[in-house]
């Protein structure tokens, strides 16, 4: 059963809501703005609204494997492996051959899903360097690597603290080319090209 929802799992991370999305208004999200399939350039490209869709259905990729694996009773060793796999599915999605997303709002729904609590902290974290730096890439990094700390503060099972370490790590991989440009002072204030 563990195997079977880690497949669902990162089933569910593939899909591609914001390339469906810019699908349907005749965009490929892909070939345009940032070329990121998350939910900053689909609500650049198609419209706000979109990109709230986007963003919410991103994270309920991240969210509901994590929930189902905890109604199930899985250990907190499965569940970690569940996060990781939804999550490792939106970066790499086997129906955008591999090429994903950066995988902030997965994480956050991994988050909410195991480490409510350690969210909560995480959430303030990015709001107080967005407000600071204006920059919403660099503070969704910040927020990223301080993950496996809020989750060591509250007290979670250390293969959780290692699933919020291996996502902080992918995350800001991800993030490589924002930070080319934040070294360069080329990145743009509130240029959200995080998801």
């Amino acid at each position: 059963m563990e195997f079977l929802i880690i497949g669902l799992a990162y089933l569910l991370g593939s899909v591609p809501i914001g390339y469906i999305l810019g699908s349907r208004a005749g965009i490929d999200v892909r070939k345009a703005g940032s070329g990121n399939i998350g939910a900053t350039n689909v609500a650049r490209l198609v419209g706000k609204r979109e990109g709230i869709i986007t963003l919410m259905a991103d994270a309920a990729k991240g969210f509901i494997p994590v929930f189902v694996a905890s109604l199930l009773g899985f250990s907190s060793d499965w569940i970690a492996l569940t996060g990781i796999a939804a999550f490792l599915g939106h970066l790499y999605p086997v129906f955008l051959k591999f090429r994903g997303g950066k995988g902030v709002a997965t994480a956050l729904g991994v988050f909410l899903g195991v480490a409510p609590w350690a969210t909560v902290l995480l959430a303030v974290i990015f709001a107080v360097a967005v407000f600071a730096s204006r920059t919403v890439s660099l503070s969704a990094m910040i927020a990223a690597a301080a993950a496996p700390l809020a989750l060591w503060l509250f007290s979670y099972p250390p293969c959780l603290i290692g699933m919020s370490g291996v996502l902080a790590i992918l995350i800001i991989w991800r993030h490589r080319a924002n930070i080319k440009r934040l070294i360069a002072g080329t990145e743009p204030k509130f240029a959200a090209n995080s998801r």
